[in-house]
């Protein structure tokens, strides 16, 4: 594990609490405004059964759509952030870190019609992650991600690299957390080597703003190569 990466680990239970404050508070104005309801429509519209929110949170996403009827698991690797999900809602919650799931060290359930990673996916190397959770879908499943938008959040230096989200303009008592900045390509790159194909790209937006809020991909296990449409891999 890099040291950028300790680090994020590391912030992330410094904030957890401040995290859950503004999440349930309202105060953080773009998901109140656009990105919670990019995903949750960008879920619903797979109108899926079962539901892997991976790096679940507080549990927001999880209650949105257990209030719908969907069957619902999450999980995260940050005990706060697990217990507070756990405490607020009827939906399954494993503390587990993405390590443990790449290793399959954690048995999370399986046979998922779609995993989100809503915000989540901040580290480096996200690849053996995505395939990790891509054998855990069901045949026709799928994978939503949501993104800070590259375009928007580049500053001028576009290229894959680590970064740091200050959480300035947000209540709350803050550690600096470094995350892992990639561009479109790199995120399409990822998902092709994880073995997934690009079935959806938005670019949820206020109307009153000139740039894009998130980048939101929607993206489904890629038919295995030597399997001929119709019949089944030997």
């Amino acid at each position: 594990m890099s040291a950028s990466e300790a680090t994020l680990r590391q912030s992330w239970h410094h904030n957890a609490r401040s995290w859950i404050e503004a999440v349930r508070s309202a105060s953080i104005e773009s998901r109140q405004k656009v990105t919670d309801q990019a995903i949750l429509l960008a879920a619903l519209s797979r109108q899926p059964e079962r539901v892997l929110d991976l790096g679940c949170g507080e549990g927001w996403l999880l209650r949105a759509l257990a209030e719908r009827g969907i069957e619902t698991v999450g999980v995260d690797g940050e005990a706060t952030l697990v217990d507070a999900a756990r405490a607020s809602g009827c939906s399954p919650v494993h503390l587990a870190s993405y390590e443990a799931l790449v290793d399959r060290n954690v048995d999370i359930g399986r046979d998922y019609n779609l995993v989100c990673a809503n915000f989540s996916l901040l580290h480096q190397d996200i690849i053996p992650l995505l395939s990790a959770v891509g054998a855990l879908l069901c045949p026709g499943g799928a994978l939503v991600i949501q993104t800070l938008h590259p375009w928007s959040v580049a500053a001028g230096d576009y290229q894959d690299g680590w970064r740091e989200e200050t959480f300035s303009g947000v209540q709350g008592q803050w550690h600096p957390m470094p995350w892992y900045f990639r561009t479109l390509s790199s995120w399409l790159n990822a998902l092709d080597m994880a073995g997934f194909q690009l079935a959806g790209l938005q670019e949820p937006q206020h109307p009153q703003s000139p740039a894009p809020q998130s980048l939101l991909l929607v993206a489904e296990r890629r038919n295995d190569p030597y399997t001929a449409p119709g019949q089944d891999a030997v």
